[in-house]
């Protein structure tokens, strides 16, 4: 139930990221640097604004829609339960989809979103996972707080790499790369 609320939630952001992307590669191709910028920032703010928009949905109507997946009140009380850390990584995954598949495949550093994510996620989040939910016996919470870790790591890190981009060298070379293939 909450993989599949996350995910649901998670389309939005794809759908943006997948915009962003294009914008931004064809700005940056174009030369107008300035245009890439307003575009991410943009972008960012409207997928944020949207998560926001939809954890106070979720927050509020967490009863009604542990009910569409199933009618055991056991099953709704332990979804309210996890309903706060789902919320945190709801919002933290809506920066994190636009900046990594929006951004990084835009400005083409796949291989920096690659990496972020390999450490963010198998040496920062699995291992704080496994030590909250097994070790101290935190178990469903336990994991998701692991997952919130690290994700907020990876978005963390994404966002210091967006806001100390040299976007007029990225331009640059964009146009370097153009000429070489005419030629």
């Amino acid at each position: 139930m909450c993989s599949s609320t996350e995910a649901i939630a998670y389309m939005i952001t794809y759908g943006l990221s997948a915009a962003v992307s294009t914008r931004v590669s064809n700005e940056i191709g174009a030369g107008n640097v300035d245009t890439a910028k307003n575009a991410v920032a943009v972008t960012l703010k409207l997928s944020v604004f949207l998560a926001f928009s939809f954890v106070l949905l979720l927050g509020f109507g967490h009863g009604l829609w542990a009910r569409l997946f199933s009618g055991s009140e056991v099953i709704a009380a332990e979804f309210a339960a996890i309903t706060p850390l789902m919320m945190v990584s709801i919002v933290l995954d809506s920066a994190q989809g636009i900046l990594s598949g929006g951004v990084a495949r835009g400005c083409g550093w796949q291989h920096l979103a690659a990496i972020t994510n390999l450490v963010a996620f198998y040496f920062i989040g699995l291992p704080l996972a496994i030590l909250f939910a097994f070790k101290l016996n935190f178990y469903t919470k336990g994991l998701w707080s692991g997952l919130i870790c690290g994700l907020t790591c990876q978005t963390g890190t994404l966002v210091v790499i967006t806001a100390r981009t040299k976007w007029a060298k990225i331009a640059d070379a964009m146009q370097q790369q153009k000429a070489n293939y005419v030629a």
